[in-house]
């Protein structure tokens, strides 16, 4: 039996994870976390997602309840997520963050953590999305900078970071392929007189509705173009990707993973 605990337990994305948990034999929720003002912080963590009471409560400190937890999942905001990781270091357990908009500092922080415990992170927890990852990489390998490449995303309105961190992703594997930083040659939307060079990588965040989350990236030479993509149709494939994520990284050694292969 694997013991989880979910921080964001009260999002879109924790009450997914932790209803698939529920009917899942291999898995035990023994406890959820929120921010110290969330207005449900005390109550039973099923009765919040409209289940059957559990008998365990909504807290806001991970240290209360970690050494109880094999793995945690997070899907927070990268400050918050920092702070979990730090506790997580301390007691030598694993963690899957799910978390995007990290700053390269930040992102400098988890590296270190995987220093001393195994560190599961991908902008996407979606298998399908992983598998976008490698196709991405195949074409832009076999392609090569004769095709130019954009790349597009559109997600909810109430997304906060834009693009989005499945998108850099996209844009940092096809940067990789051509020997360059995504720094380098990444233009994030254009205005103007803005013509293309060559090389580029262009980038567009799209937000409208309750769009779960879809990725397009374009490969355009004189006279033809491949478009790889994937849609979300519900957060379930997310939700299902981060319990597969925290079967696999528990018993794993120290180290940053972020594919269920490696």
């Amino acid at each position: 039996m694997l013991n989880i605990i979910i921080s964001g337990y009260c999002g879109k994305m924790g009450r997914r994870i932790a209803a698939l948990a529920l009917n899942n034999e291999g898995l035990k929720i023994i406890g959820g976390l929120e921010n110290k003002n969330h207005f449900s912080l005390k109550k039973d963590i099923g009765e919040i997602i409209g289940k059957e009471k559990l008998g365990i409560y909504l807290k806001d400190n991970l240290e209360d309840i970690i050494d109880q937890g094999d793995v945690i999942i997070e899907f927070t905001n990268p400050e918050t997520s920092l702070e979990h990781l730090a506790v997580v270091r301390k007691y030598k357990k694993a963690i899957v963050i799910g978390t995007t908009g990290f700053s390269p500092e930040q992102r400098e922080k988890i590296t270190e953590a995987g220093k001393d415990i195994p560190v599961f992170i991908s902008p996407n927890m979606s298998q399908g999305v992983n598998l976008l990852f490698d196709l991405v990489k195949q074409a832009a390998e076999r392609l090569g900078e004769n095709y130019d490449v954009e790349i597009t995303e559109l997600h909810h309105k109430f997304k906060k970071d834009a693009p989005s961190g499945t998108a850099k992703r996209l844009g940092e594997i096809v940067a990789v392929s051509r020997d360059k930083r995504l720094e380098e040659i990444g233009v994030y939307g254009r205005k103007g007189a803005a013509l293309r060079q060559k090389g580029e990588i262009g980038i567009h965040a799209l937000r409208g509705g309750d769009v779960v989350g879809e990725h397009k990236v374009v490969f355009i030479a004189e006279g033809e173009r491949i478009e790889l993509g994937h849609r979300a149709h519900s957060r379930d494939a997310f939700a299902q990707g981060a319990l597969a994520a925290a079967r696999f990284i528990v018993g794993k050694r120290k180290g940053i993973y972020n594919q269920l292969s490696k």
